[in-house]
């Protein structure tokens, strides 16, 4: 899958496809060039952490254009060519306060945006038909959303000159827009293995502000939903695609339901206690020891990136003896080793450079890194063991204050229990710079 390793390779895929497919005209490549240049000016790049940055936008248009032979909806020439532009701006919500676009806001920048309003001008495509694509990718199609989507979609189908009072293609164009639904949650996984994968759960996870224990229980429920409601289109798309993207989709499948065994298992080690998880105080001896820095490191890349604090440095902060470090093992001080926490003293930290810490320099906060635990294990009290612990031992420091990175509703429920208080904000993120007294 090398040819999909960045974003100037995606590019030429896509225009390979393309050529195959007749959709030659440069109005058409124009638009993929300005899509690509929109991501990037507005933050939507190859650099946000989020599910719904622009490798997401290009690699549905690819395989929008690579999956359309298969034999659930016949598509015409003109058909594909409204599925590409629809596949190329589907997701695209520059003013996003949470990481999963608004399809209403996806459709008043596509309808107001001069220069793609003149690129689908010259290429002869209706902008309603695109709008009705875009919602019905609208997830899950359900409850409200899909309601609300179905009452705009009506809206357009009667704007349209092509579809109104053509109930067949009415209902033609939604069998593409189901299509184009099922290919945006099924590309990512078929076009990359279960690292990739997992990636993208954490930065789905990290950007919904989601705790780190729903990450494998959502991505299981999510390809249930996909291959049990949506069967007959996945079927259809996955049955005509290459074979190694057939395997990485369904050796992702599993692993995610393999994890969720493990992690139903540990709870229930957990819950009839037969394992017992362990906070520890390491000494310096041990935190000098290569197999135990190794360990922690495994831990520490299961983080999402941003959550990552001096990767670089790991191995000297681990030995710095001003840092902080506890373990959680298991059943004893001896055993396993299944999460750490880790901090030290603000001033050896740069942090978002939003961020402005009015202690910064004075010497008397420790930061505490975001916790890190190994799948499974998160949820079961063991990192809020480990917190305290580290907050008794920045208070035998003689520190003030301690700052740290956590979910907003996580820091709001400590507002009262340890007067907690917002020192920055972030969106869409909502993991949160906050500060306590010590």
């Amino acid at each position: 899958m090398q040819q999909f390793a960045n974003t100037h390779s995606m590019r030429n895929e896509i225009l390979n496809l393309m050529v195959q497919k007749g959709i030659e005209d440069d109005c058409y490549v124009e638009m993929l060039d300005y899509t690509m240049d929109l991501f990037e000016s507005q933050g939507l790049g190859t650099d946000y952490y989020g599910y719904h940055n622009i490798n997401h936008e290009l690699e549905v248009t690819y395989f929008s254009l690579l999956a359309s032979i298969q034999d659930k909806v016949k598509f015409t020439d003109k058909d594909v060519k409204y599925l590409y532009v629809a596949a190329l701006f589907h997701d695209f919500d520059p003013q996003k306060n949470v990481d999963k676009p608004h399809e209403e806001s996806v459709l008043k920048f596509i309808s107001m945006d001069k220069k793609l309003s003149q690129l689908i001008e010259t290429a002869k495509i209706d902008l309603e038909i695109i709008k009705i694509l875009i919602l019905r990718t609208t997830y899950p199609w359900s409850g409200q959303l899909k309601k609300n989507a179905e009452e705009q979609i009506k809206q357009c189908f009667e704007n349209s000159d092509l579809t109104r009072n053509n109930l067949p293609y009415q209902e033609h164009i939604m069998e593409m827009g189901w299509y184009l639904s099922v290919v945006d949650r099924i590309s990512g996984y078929a076009l990359g293995d279960f690292s990739k994968a997992m990636e993208m759960a954490k930065m789905n996870a990290h950007a919904l502000a989601w705790r780190p224990s729903l990450i494998v229980r959502s991505a299981v429920a999510y390809f249930e939903e996909l291959l049990n409601k949506e069967t007959d289109m996945a079927r259809a798309i996955l049955k005509i695609l290459p074979k190694e993207m057939r395997k990485n989709f369904f050796d992702t499948v599993l692993a995610f339901m393999k994890l969720r065994q493990q992690e139903i298992t540990i709870q229930a080690d957990c819950s009839y206690e037969n394992v017992k998880l362990v906070p520890t105080i390491e000494a310096m001896s041990t935190r000098k020891d290569p197999k135990f820095i190794e360990t922690l490191y495994d831990i520490f890349l299961q983080l999402p990136k941003p959550l990552q604090f001096q990767k670089e440095n790991f191995e000297k902060s681990i030995k710095d003896p001003e840092t902080i470090i506890n373990t959680l093992r298991l059943n004893n001080k001896k055993g396993e080793i299944i999460g750490f926490s880790k901090g030290g003293p603000l001033e050896k930290y740069q942090l978002r450079e939003e961020i402005r810490d009015e202690n910064y320099g004075l010497g008397n906060t420790i930061f505490l890194e975001p916790l890190a635990l190994k799948m499974g294990y998160w949820g079961l009290k063991g990192g809020s063991e480990m917190r305290h612990m580290f907050i008794m031992q920045a208070h035998s420091m003689k520190y003030k204050f301690l700052t740290s990175f956590a979910l907003r509703d996580v820091i709001r429920a400590r507002v009262d229990k340890e007067q907690a208080e917002f020192v920055t904000l972030f969106d869409p993120e909502r993991w949160d710079y906050y500060r306590i007294i010590i």
